[in-house]
């Protein structure tokens, strides 16, 4: 008889905090051991002195226990897999939801953000980072059914925490703008969920697929009606794919 349950441990993306995961930690906490980690500067969390994805990735390895089930979404999922890269001991699992090894375009990879796109909400982070944030969620929820509704439990995440601190926000989307994971992804070994929306405009579905293709042991789950931020559009689909895939 299992005497406690396996540790998932989620990570959110850039702007927000972990009680975006509220609703996955519902419907999963009766066989999992659920700890939301909020990146340096979210969710209340004393912003770091150093913040790289390096930095990031050994803050979240020093905050997991041995053989956890590891989550990340968006930037999270650049941190997680980071991390499972470094330290392996500390993940067994991964799951990457609408995660890309790269975020931004180039020319030998079409399925990302332009780099100029990325670059004005740097400048208008600077200027108004309130607004910067709630026009980054309504990228998050583009195109997807019930998107009003989305919108909605993305920005009660956002006052439900303390505000992002500017210098992680800055620092988050300067992590975005450089990080390029497709080399060394090619090295992952744990087992991996590429989890990803087929309406995502901010991370591409593609990117998902190519992630699927070339980790060395990775499944593959492309929900056709979700967008940027499936966990919350469609927490039961996801909630179920969890389980099958680490239980």
């Amino acid at each position: 008889m299992r005497l406690s349950k396996p540790v998932l441990v989620p990570v959110h993306g850039w702007g927000m905090n972990a009680r975006v995961f509220d609703p996955l930690a519902d419907r999963l906490g009766a066989r999992f051991d659920v700890r939301g980690f909020d990146l340096p500067g979210h969710g209340g969390r004393a912003v770091q002195a150093v913040n790289t994805l390096q930095a990031w990735a050994d803050a979240l390895a020093d905050a997991l226990p041995d053989g956890a089930n590891l989550l990340g979404w968006s930037l999270g999922g650049q941190v997680a897999l980071r991390a499972a890269l470094d330290h392996p001991r500390k993940v067994a699992r991964l799951i990457l939801v609408a995660t890309t090894p790269r975020f931004v375009r180039s020319a030998d990879w079409a399925s990302a953000m332009d780099a100029a796109d990325l670059a004005a909400f740097g400048e208008a982070l600077l200027a108004d980072p309130a607004a910067t944030l709630q026009r980054f969620l309504g990228l998050q929820t583009r195109g997807v059914p019930g998107q009003k509704a989305l919108l909605q439990r993305l920005r009660q995440a956002l006052v439900e925490a303390p505000a992002p601190d500017r210098a992680a926000l800055t620092a988050g989307l300067a992590i975005l703008r450089d990080t390029d994971l497709r080399g060394d992804a090619l090295r992952l070994t744990q087992p991996t969920l590429v989890l990803h929306g087929a309406l995502d405009t901010l991370t591409p579905a593609a990117a998902g697929a190519w992630l699927a293709r070339n980790l060395r042991a990775a499944g593959h789950v492309e929900l056709e009606r979700a967008a940027h931020a499936p966990h919350l559009s469609h927490p039961d689909d996801v909630a179920r794919e969890i389980e099958r895939f680490c239980l």
